[in-house]
């Protein structure tokens, strides 16, 4: 169990037990179409004009209210179709909260959010409405493939028993919204930008049951890339960017940090042009099964608050037996208003806070 035990996933208590071979051997995948891409370098893949992330990262424009994208008409076209008693179920007040803290619209869920199960609320056809909007906050049908973890769900089992909740009101322009969906290792949102300077409308959540240096677990691709990163450091820088102690999941683990409170890891403004180049592509990755314009405002936030070169990369070590035969088990990029908090092991949580309210 990782320093996380506020929040208990079951699946946490399996442990791994990898060796370093294993993990050398897994770092040596065969390349993917994002290998293709990676391999161009930062300047040519800004040059791939069909990929959105690659645009995302030369569009400086700010982004827009998305009334009239996709997803936000969706979710219109779903509040739309609830009776009086689903509206009673699924549609709560935009500063509704479960006791004292945030709002529960900023939370991450584990599991069907407040227990609210798409089988169980929602009509066949309201479901398949669903399936539209989260298709339309992703880039492509690979995202969606992973986002259901190739249609298993991981423990929720099966679509049906995943949920969502609208918070406010979406059918009028002049109203703030949030539309949560989430079930088990996975919270994303969509709130027409409601959420003033929140990239995605607040906090994301993707994780896989599987080990986060399985080949078969479908986040791999982005240990990989990053696990490239470390390669590139020299020892000094190694030995900089490797810390003993995670900063733990969930809510604690994306919790800005004071001003002035110095980050750990090795900074990107430090880092050699190869190596800031593979850092870039680690953030082109990451953002990639998003829409186009969530990862235009994550970029645009990034350039608010001082741009990549405020940005560092942090290794982290477990203290425990099987950690140790690793070099790190745990990462995350950290700036002002930006974390990406990746653990790899026993098998993969990661959760994401980037905001310009800081």
């Amino acid at each position: 169990m990782l320093h996380e035990s506020e929040y208990y996933c079951p699946e946490c208590d399996e442990g791994t037990d990898l060796s370093v071979s294993q993990m050398a051997k897994h770092a040596q995948a065969a390349q993917t179409r994002r290998d293709f891409l990676g391999s161009m370098g930062t300047g040519a893949a800004v040059l791939v004009g069909g990929n959105a992330v690659s645009r995302a990262m030369a569009d400086d424009a700010p982004a827009k209210k998305r009334d009239a994208k996709p997803a936000e008409g969706l979710i219109r076209e779903l509040h739309a179709s609830l009776s009086d008693d689903q509206k009673k179920q699924l549609v709560l007040p935009w500063d509704h909260k479960r006791g004292k803290g945030k709002p529960t619209r900023l939370g991450t869920f584990n599991i069907a959010i407040l227990g609210k199960k798409l089988g169980q609320n929602l009509t066949k056809a309201q479901q398949d409405l669903v399936k539209r909007i989260v298709k339309s906050i992703l880039s492509d049908d690979e995202a969606w493939e992973r986002v259901t973890r190739n249609g298993t769900w991981d423990a929720s089992r099966s679509f049906e028993n995943t949920g969502c909740v609208i918070f406010g009101d979406p059918s009028d322009d002049n109203k703030k919204f949030s539309w949560v969906f989430s079930g088990h290792h996975l919270t994303l949102r969509c709130d027409g930008n409601s959420e003033p300077g929140a990239a995605f409308g607040g906090p994301v959540y993707y994780g896989h049951s599987r080990n986060g240096y399985d080949e078969r677990n479908v986040y791999f691709y982005q240990t990989k890339y990053v696990q490239d990163v470390y390669d590139a450091l020299d020892a000094k820088q190694q030995e900089k960017a490797v810390t003993a102690r995670n900063p733990g999941d969930r809510e604690r683990g994306i919790q800005f940090p004071k001003p002035g409170t110095p980050r750990p890891g090795v900074a990107y403004a430090e880092l050699a042009k190869n190596q800031k180049d593979l850092v870039e592509t680690v953030m082109r990755v990451l953002l990639e099964p998003f829409r186009k314009e969530d990862a235009n405002e994550v970029m645009q936030i990034i350039k608010t608050n001082g741009g990549m070169e405020k940005l560092h990369l942090a290794f982290y070590k477990d203290r425990g037996k099987s950690e140790n035969k690793l070099p790190w088990n745990f990462w995350r990029l950290e700036g002002p208003g930006f974390i990406w908090n990746y653990r790899v092991l026993p098998h993969v949580h990661c959760y994401v806070n980037i905001t310009s309210q800081v």
